[in-house]
């Protein structure tokens, strides 16, 4: 009886890091994070089909996200410089994160009094802008999770993190599709005004994330290790060996050593030829569902699916399904090991694809859709779970933001590119082939799961 209590106390207590104030920032990061990307992806893609975009020129529209793809060359920036006046004041990552969530706010409201119809460039310059801004923050919150807290709270601030996002997903698809259809005159007809009340609501819900920015306190700096400091005192001996340049230029080159160079380097000399494989694995093992993903609402659209039923079974009862999946995938890791169900994550990814295929066939039926939902997302949530486990276990803690914001740019690059032709496939071949051609992309990233087994850090 005393163990049984004592069990379920220890269980308790370990339940109270959540309460921890560092936990409950993350939640309201996460929040932050997770609002922009759909307001540039899928909601942004619903909103130019409704108001009779062509396909092509909609997927083009995806290539906004490559922002995300190329964060890591700018990454070093935000790792290392300061913001005139702001830095002083909120300190350097508060600061980056200020000017990212106000440029986010600013955008977003110039999206809203967007036309579609009478001007698509500025359409997209802006949803640049928001792609830009929102990578940027991102760059920054990761740098800040893991600076701010020690290792005993980094799972618990991961998760509540995730959780922020999740809810944010919820309000930036099934939130701003039910905003747009409850402002419309009529639901079932395109309404700009009604878009307009929907991304300036999104854009005030930006305000958490600057409420939570200019209240939380600035991480300490991270000290550096042995081989850090040792790469540091090569970069002062370039520097006297180069005193005849310029200052400005000496302190230049010392800086971009540090800042791009060595975070670089050490993944390189760490795992050799095999860097190659594992950056190949990195980029191609979400192929399938981030190009799936990139027509997922146009079809919605065209198989005649409500505003309504989309919120409703796709933007809160898939990501529900999403959130089990990585809470699945969490256990499956602990239980089995990560390159296991990496593999498995991606196998049930490719499989669940060709559900969609099945779905283009039969047209609009929801309880069809439920199920297809339902096994896609909980799939995908495995996958994601193993994934970021994979990705953790190749980052130097030295070089943890630069790093990782490599590791996400790579993980979307490819397969955002590639999706920005997928309007056009649909086009000439139809919702089938499409969906059958995404599934089998995913196959060959098990072999390089396979190959790249050998690098997991136990």
């Amino acid at each position: 009886m005393n163990t049984v209590n004592s069990g379920a106390g220890s269980l308790l207590q370990s339940a109270r890091v959540y309460l921890h104030p560092r936990a409950i920032t993350l939640l309201f990061l996460g929040f932050s994070s997770g609002l922009p990307l759909l307001l540039v992806f899928g909601t942004l893609s619903f909103w130019l089909r409704e108001a009779g975009v062509e396909r092509s020129l909609i997927t083009y529209f995806s290539w906004v996200g490559l922002a995300y793809g190329f964060k890591w060359l700018w990454a070093p920036l935000v790792d290392r410089l300061s913001i005139p006046v702001l830095s002083a004041l909120l300190g350097r990552r508060r600061a980056w994160l200020f000017t990212s969530q106000c440029l986010l706010i600013i955008s977003l409201s110039g999206l809203a009094f967007a036309n579609p119809l009478l001007d698509l460039e500025h359409m997209a310059m802006l949803a640049i802008v928001v792609a830009l801004s929102s990578a940027t923050q991102d760059i920054v919150i990761d740098a800040y999770r893991i600076e701010s807290a020690g290792e005993r709270l980094q799972a618990a601030m991961a998760a509540t993190y995730m959780a922020g996002y999740r809810i944010a997903m919820i309000v930036a698809g099934a939130g701003a599709l039910a905003v747009a259809a409850w402002a419309a005159a009529d639901s079932n007809l395109y309404d700009p005004a009604a878009w307009k009340v929907a991304y300036l609501s999104m854009a005030a819900c930006m305000l958490v994330g600057l409420f939570t920015t200019l209240v939380i306190s600035e991480p300490a700096s991270v000290e550096m290790d042995e081989e850090t400091l040792q790469q540091r005192e090569k970069v002062i001996s370039f520097s006297e060996n180069y005193a005849h340049l310029p200052d400005f230029i000496a302190r230049f080159l010392a800086w971009s050593y540090i800042a791009i160079v060595c975070p670089f380097t050490d993944f390189i000399r760490r795992y050799g030829s095999q860097a190659l494989i594992i950056l190949a694995l990195i980029g191609t093992y979400r192929i399938s569902d981030v190009i799936l993903g990139i027509i997922a609402n146009v079809f919605y659209v065209d198989m005649g699916f409500s505003k309504e039923e989309i919120a409703q079974i796709i933007k809160i009862y898939g990501v529900v399904m999403t959130i089990v999946g990585a809470g699945l995938g969490g256990i499956l890791v602990n239980r089995f090991g990560v390159m296991r169900i990496l593999f498995i994550g991606a196998l049930m990814v490719s499989l669940t694809n060709l559900l969609f295929a099945w779905l283009a066939s039969i047209g609009h039926n929801t309880a069809a859709l439920t199920l297809v939902i339902s096994l896609d997302n909980l799939s995908g949530g495995i996958a994601t779970a193993a994934f970021i486990a994979y990705l953790s276990s190749l980052t130097n803690i030295q070089y943890s933001a630069t790093q990782y914001a490599l590791f996400s740019s790579v993980m979307l690059l490819f397969p955002k590119f590639l999706g920005g032709f997928s309007g056009g496939f649909v086009d000439s071949f139809g919702y089938e082939p499409f969906f059958i051609g995404v599934s089998l992309l995913g196959l060959p990233v098990l072999g390089l799961i396979i190959l790249a087994h050998k690098n997991i850090k136990r």
